[in-house]
C-alpha cells in the first residue's frame, strides 16, 4: 500500500506536492461534534508556514486553508473532512539546474530509482511542504484531545547544533515557546541559537537540532501490544517527519548507563489516592501502554540537505559534477518543525484513544 495515509480509526491521507497546485488532507474517522474553526486550524499552520522570520525559508505562503467537507455549523459532522491550501509563491525555475542531478543526502536519488521519475520542482512529495496537511489534521486532533481528555502537548527546541537549554520541561509554557523565533523557552539559549543559525545561513550552510515534547493529561491504557505499542507509533510518527534522524522516549539512550535500581520508576500512592510513579524514566509508557504519567520524548533533526555551499555529486547519468543549490530553504528546520511534532503526537494519541474506546 502506498504510504500516504496514517492512523487506523482517526485516519489521514495527505496529498499534493511542493510546487503543485495545492496540498491538503482528508481526515476520516473524526468523531462528530468536535468544535473547530478554520481560524483555529490556521493558527497552527501559521506556526509552521515559511516566511515567518528571517531565519526561516523566505517563501511567502499564507497557507490559507479551506474546509470543503465534513464540517458544518462550526463542528465536525463525522464524515470525511477535506482541507485544502493552494500553493501561491511557486518558483520552479529555482530548481531547473538541479533536475538532472542528485542533491547529497536528499531524496532525489531514491525517488528516481524507486519510481523511475521524480518531481524536481521543490522536491515534490519529498518536500516538507507536505507537513502542512499533517498540521491541519493535527489541529483537529489537538482540539478533541484538549476538550475531551484535558490533554496538553508542549514541544520546544531544546538544542541547535551544540547549543542546548537545560530548562526543565515541566516548567515550559506555550507562551514561553512562542516568545522566541527559535521556539526555545530559554531566552539566553534562544539568543545563542538564533545567532548560530544566522551564521550558518550567511555561510550558505545548514544546522540540525533537537525538539523535546511533553504531553500531560494522557489517560492510562492507550497503546496496543504487541506491534502497535504507543511509543512505537510515536516513534514511527516522528521518524516520518522530514529530516528526522532520531527518536527517544523517557531516559532513552542515557538509560544504558544506569542500573535497573536507578532506572526503575517506583510506584506510590499520591495524596488523591492515585497510583503514580515517583520518577518517570519510562517517559509515560510501560509495556507499550500509557501509564498516566507525562509522555516525554525527544526528536533529532539533521541539517537540511539543500545548501548553497558547493558539493560533489553526480548527474542522473552518473557523470561527476558540482552543485551549489539555490532556492528558498530553511538553514535550520527545527523552529518550524515544533508544530509538526505537536500535530503528529496528537494524531497518534487520538487514534489510540478511539481504538481503546472501540475495544471497551
Amino acid at each position: 500500500m502506498p504510504g500516504n495515509s496514517f492512523g487506523h480509526i482517526f485516519r489521514i491521507s495527505t496529498f499534493g506536492e511542493s510546487h503543485g497546485g495545492a496540498v491538503g488532507v482528508v481526515v476520516d474517522g473524526c468523531p462528530p461534534g468536535v468544535p473547530i474553526t478554520a481560524e483555529e486550524i490556521q493558527a497552527q499552520l501559521d506556526r509552521r508556514k515559511p516566511g515567518q522570520s528571517e531565519i526561516a525559508s523566505p517563501r511567502k505562503e499564507q497557507d490559507t486553508i479551506q474546509i470543503l467537507s465534513g464540517h458544518f455549523e462550526g463542528v465536525t459532522t463525522g464524515t470525511p473532512i477535506l482541507i485544502l491550501a493552494h500553493n501561491k509563491d511557486v518558483r520552479s525555475e529555482d530548481y531547473h539546474h538541479m533536475k538532472d542531478l542528485f542533491r547529497p543526502s536528499h531524496a532525489d536519488f531514491t525517488y528516481q530509482k524507486k519510481y523511475g521519475r521524480r518531481d524536481w520542482r521543490g522536491s515534490g512529495r519529498a518536500s516538507a511542504r507536505e507537513t502542512l496537511a499533517r498540521v491541519a489534521a493535527g489541529a483537529i486532533a489537538q482540539k478533541f484531545l484538549r476538550e475531551k481528555l484535558g490533554v496538553e502537548i508542549i514541544s520546544y527546541v531544546e538544542q541547535v547544533g551544540a547549543i542546548r537549554t537545560e530548562v526543565a520541561a515541566h516548567t515550559v509554557k506555550l507562551s514561553d515557546v512562542e516568545a522566541s523565533i527559535v521556539r526555545c523557552p530559554d531566552k539566553e539559549a534562544a539568543s545563542k541559537m538564533e545567532q548560530l543559525i544566522r551564521e550558518v545561513q550567511a555561510d550558505g550552510d545548514s544546522i540540525g537540532g533537537i525538539i523535546r515534547a511533553r504531553v500531560t493529561g494522557v489517560p492510562v491504557g492507550l497503546g496496543e501490544p504487541v506491534f502497535d505499542k504507543l511509543h512505537a507509533d510515536l516513534g514511527k510518527a516522528m521518524l516520518s517527519i522530514n529530516a528526522v534522524k532520531g527518536f527517544e522516549i523517557g531516559s532513552g539512550f542515557a538509560s544504558v548507563s544506569l542500573r535497573g535500581s536507578e532506572h526503575n520508576d517506583p510506584f506510590e500512592v499520591d495524596a488523591h489516592g492515585r497510583i503514580r510513579t515517583r520518577t518517570n524514566h519510562a517517559g509515560g509508557v510501560l509495556g507499550g501502554i500509557s501509564s498516566g504519567e507525562p509522555i516525554e520524548f525527544r526528536v533529532a533533526f539533521k541539517p537540511v540537505a539543500t545548501i548553497g555551499k558547493e558539493q560533489d555529486t553526480v548527474t542522473a547519468g552518473g557523470a561527476p559534477t558540482k552543485l551549489s543549490a539555490v532556492g528558498r530553504h530553511d538553514p535550520c528546520v527545527v523552529p518550524r518543525a515544533v508544530p509538526i511534532v505537536d500535530a503528529m503526537t496528537a494524531l497518534v494519541l487520538i487514534d489510540h484513544y478511539l481504538r481503546d474506546q472501540a475495544q471497551r
